[in-house]
């Protein structure tokens, strides 16, 4: 089914670029069908979901010297649970988005949130740091399948288009998790241990089962859903290219965020205190790049997205000159983080491209996400090593960034050229 974007009733006329195509199962209406409350309800208990992958996603990264020394590791190994959850995520987006496409969606987010609730549980009661590496990827598993069947269901009770406004409500759970539930949980496992913090996440994922159950929408799964059906989305080059997006666009901004901490110390000079304010400051642009992206998103389409990367490469080239005083260091790290609102435009994206392989697309995204959490800091990392300095990973992140605009060029233009025109009358 073809549906394009037309937001006003006279007679236009539409570039290929603005029109969606969508299976019978996945048309999402321009009238919704729900009031607003009860789409509150929904994208609240969805969101809920995001703010506890964000927690166990970042605070992890917070209380790793704890769980290091709890384990009896040194810090750079403790580091490889946080491998294995991103491994987990990669591997589990495409794996329980194909083979969940048979259950309805609000029955398989419940699962994955229980199986999220199990392993983070299981987390906090690791005896040692072999079983930890375990339950952490296992933890990772469930995350990109929940974001890619969320942002379905989020997309799907209200119109047109409002969908990409829709998914980034979903997403702000994840950024709400970098200014409020990180720092909270941190403090809880200072005083109580970094059991807590894992545990913690556990408890939000019950939460989150309990929401979805009581509020998320009784859509049956497509009669024809299949393993095979998601997979038809492999053979569309447009979803590749918007993967290719992400998995490079992305790792622009984690090249600077992971080494963020390292630059503050050694080239801004400041001490240890002022860490979690500049970190905040992050999760302030994340939040408001990601309201910013969803407007840009419903009102441009795909094209925002190019928007969202050329302001991301201009924030990181200004990143290595910025480094030397705390306060412009506010303003760019600021500018930086707002560049995450490109989550919720990729998302979108992919529902348009994807055809009848809607759930597994929307998981990838996730994985493509991780793949350039991975990306962007192991380039970073050489060029510190290489003796470039702190400053050299804004550079890598401005290559990478502008890497991920060619790949947009690219499926773009390819867009273009691959759909007949269409005319509305």
């Amino acid at each position: 089914m073809l549906q394009c974007n037309i937001l006003s009733s006279p007679v236009i006329a539409m570039s290929p670029a603005d029109c969606t195509t969508y299976s019978d199962a996945d048309v999402v209406s321009e009238t919704p069908t729900r009031g607003p409350l009860a789409v509150s309800l929904v994208l609240t208990a969805l969101a809920m979901g995001g703010f506890a992958i964000g927690i166990t996603e970042f605070a992890a990264m917070s209380v790793l010297p704890d769980f290091a020394s709890g384990l009896g590791v040194d810090e750079p190994t403790a580091g490889h649970a946080i491998s294995a959850y991103a491994a987990g995520v990669v591997v589990g987006a495409p794996l329980l988005a194909a083979f969940g496409a048979r259950l309805p969606r609000w029955i398989l987010l419940i699962v994955l949130m229980g199986l999220f609730a199990a392993a983070n549980t299981l987390s906090a009661l690791s005896p040692n740091f072999e079983t930890m590496l375990v339950f952490r990827f296992l933890s990772g598993l469930p995350h990109g399948a929940y974001f890619g069947v969320a942002a379905l269901v989020a997309a799907s009770i209200v119109p047109l288009k409002f969908r990409t406004r829709a998914v980034s409500t979903l997403l702000m759970g994840l950024t709400l998790a970098t200014v409020l539930g990180v720092p909270v949980v941190n403090l809880i496992s200072q005083a109580h241990g970094w059991r807590w913090a894992f545990g913690i996440v556990g408890m939000l994922a019950v939460l989150t089962m309990t929401l979805v159950a009581l509020f998320a929408p009784r859509d049956p799964a497509h009669p024809d859903a299949s393993p095979l059906r998601e997979l038809k989305a492999l053979k569309n080059r447009q979803v590749w290219l918007t993967l290719g997006v992400s998995a490079i666009g992305f790792g622009g901004m984690f090249a600077v965020y992971a080494y963020l901490a390292s630059t503050l110390r050694e080239v801004t000079g400041v001490g240890p205190e002022v860490l979690p304010w500049v970190f905040a400051v992050f999760g302030v642009g994340m939040f408001s790049g990601n309201l910013l992206g969803a407007w840009a998103g419903d009102r441009f389409g795909f094209k925002a997205a190019a928007g969202v990367l050329i302001w991301s490469a201009a924030s990181l080239a200004l990143y290595p000159l910025a480094s030397h005083h705390l306060w412009s260091m506010l303003v760019i790290v600021l500018c930086v983080g707002a560049g995450g609102g490109l989550g919720a435009i990729l998302q979108t994206r992919l529902m348009d491209v994807a055809g009848e392989a809607q759930t597994l697309a929307a998981a990838l995204n996730h994985s493509a996400f991780n793949t350039a959490n991975a990306l962007g800091p192991l380039l970073a990392g050489a060029a510190v090593a290489a003796g470039f300095g702190w400053g050299s990973t804004g550079w890598v992140a401005v290559g990478l960034t502008l890497g991920g605009l060619a790949i947009w060029l690219w499926a773009w233009l390819d867009g273009r050229v691959s759909r007949p025109p269409v005319t509305a009358a």
